[in-house]
C-alpha cells in the first residue's frame, strides 16, 4: 500500500517526527479507515528511503497511542478511532496552521487588528467560494 507521506531532510524536525505526524493525520483525518493494512516496516522504510529503525519507532509510538495495532504474522492495521479524537485532531491542525499565519503576520510587523481583519476577509472569501456562510 502506498501512503502519501513526504519527508524533507532539509526540515529541522527529525524524520521519524515528520512521518509520525503525517501518518497520524491520515488516520485521524479519516483517509485511512479502521482495519486498513499498513505497509510493513521494511516496505515503508524502502518507499520513504529511510531506516527501518525510524519506521519502527513511528509504528511503536502510534501503537502506544492506540491508533494502530500489530498482529503477529498478519501485519499492522489502523485501529478504531473515536469521533472525539478525530474532532480534536481536526481543530488542532487548524489551530497549528492559524498560528503559523499569525506568526508570519507578526514577523511582517502587522498589528493584531490587521491580522484579524485579514483572517476575517480570507474566511469570508473562502466560505463564499465554497457556497457557505462565514458570519
Amino acid at each position: 500500500m502506498w501512503l502519501p507521506i513526504r519527508i524533507d531532510e532539509q526540515r529541522p524536525e527529525p524524520l521519524y517526527h515528520q512521518i509520525e505526524v503525517q501518518l497520524r493525520g491520515l488516520i485521524l483525518g479519516g483517509q485511512l479507515k479502521e482495519g486498513t493494512l499498513l505497509p510493513s516496516i521494511r516496505e515503508l522504510a524502502v518507499s520513504l528511503k529511510c531506516s527501518a529503525i525510524t519506521v519502527r519507532r513511528v509504528y511503536q509510538d502510534l501503537e502506544n497511542e492506540g491508533l494502530i495495532r500489530t498482529r503477529q504474522g498478519t501485519g499492522t492495521f489502523v485501529a478504531g478511532v473515536g469521533t472525539v479524537a478525530r474532532e480534536e485532531h481536526r481543530l488542532e491542525r487548524v489551530t497549528e496552521e492559524l498560528e503559523k499565519a499569525i506568526e508570519l503576520g507578526l514577523q511582517l510587523q502587522c498589528a493584531p487588528e490587521e491580522i484579524e481583519t485579514a483572517f476575517r476577509q480570507a474566511l469570508h472569501r473562502k466560505s463564499t467560494e465554497r457556497g457557505g456562510d462565514a458570519t
